[in-house]
């Protein structure tokens, strides 16, 4: 018998899901946020998971939220009665408390907001005031930062779309659009400003077959850089992670870079896995792993 650490750790030997990685385009925009890693290519492996639970669930828990697309489509898209959504970094925790909570006003912000660098340089600056103007800074800095980045010490977008730099991703009104269809379901989303493998334990604590769980940890695993640099968040206990989902009964689905590492635990605990190829923000091709109690893809 193999131990877990002489086990095949080889890309080449995960099949591959029958279900193809999807232009964004085509996918309905749910997020204001442009979110590093976003997950709007996964929507048609978010919506066959789901839609292959019977009964169908109720709870979606949302452990690492980012820009919370999977939360989103699955309660406006009904495949989940509501959603609870946490995230650790306080300055998009914000964000999504005044999204829910505060619309109104966090619409009327954007609508009036002229983006130029001396604007969003003097928004910058402001590190600390109501919830609504913390989740406004939020917003403005992850749609005027190059690729979406909210990480100290990111550039705002030189060129940008047509040369229009800081303004090239500042849609006011399909912006307003999507905060609005996201206050109309305000009463089914739950957020919490907490850390996810906390929210994970409390939501998956007892054996619920109507709660399920998407997980895509915004932290690469194995020493890889890429978290360090996108997210001021980066830290996780990749290990404790996969032995939480193993110790429940709980329904999830789960996203990872492929590393020799995750690919260890996920033949530890016997999870099942696929891979997708999908492009990067740099257009690159690259293999993402996705990985389930069960057979789905």
């Amino acid at each position: 018998m193999l131990m877990p650490s002489e086990f095949d750790t080889s890309l080449e030997r995960i099949p591959i899901s029958s279900i193809p990685a999807v232009n964004v385009a085509t996918v309905p925009q749910r997020s204001p946020l442009r979110y590093p890693g976003g997950k709007t290519w996964l929507i048609p492996h978010v919506r066959a998971w789901l839609s292959g639970i019977n009964p169908k669930p109720e709870v979606l828990v949302e452990p690492f939220a980012g820009g919370a697309v999977v939360s989103l489509t699955a309660v406006m898209e009904g495949l989940t009665e509501r959603c609870v959504m946490s995230e650790i970094d306080p300055d998009v925790a914000a964000f999504w408390k005044a999204a829910l909570w505060h619309s109104d006003e966090l619409i009327g912000r954007v609508l009036a907001f002229v983006p130029t660098r001396e604007s969003v340089a003097e928004l910058d600056c402001r590190v600390s005031g109501t919830v609504v103007e913390r989740g406004f800074r939020t917003l403005v800095l992850n749609r005027t930062r190059r690729g979406g980045i909210l990480a100290n010490g990111a550039s705002l977008a030189r060129v940008g779309e047509a040369g229009k730099g800081v303004r090239s991703r500042w849609y006011p009104d399909t912006i307003s659009r999507r905060l609005k269809a996201i206050s109309e379901y305000a009463d089914r989303i739950e957020f919490r400003e907490t850390d996810g493998l906390g929210i994970l334990q409390e939501k998956t604590c007892a054996s619920d077959s109507r709660t399920v769980v998407f997980v895509d940890p915004p932290y690469t695993a194995a020493g890889k850089g890429a978290g360090k640099r996108l997210y001021n968040h980066k830290q996780l206990d990749h290990r404790e992670l996969f032995a939480r989902l193993a110790q429940t009964e709980t329904d999830f689905l789960m996203t990872y870079d492929q590393s020799p590492e995750i690919i260890d635990q996920i033949r530890r605990h016997c999870f099942q896995v696929k891979r997708v190829n999908m492009k990067n923000t740099h257009h690159d091709q690259i293999w993402e792993l996705l990985i389930t109690r069960r057979p789905v893809f």
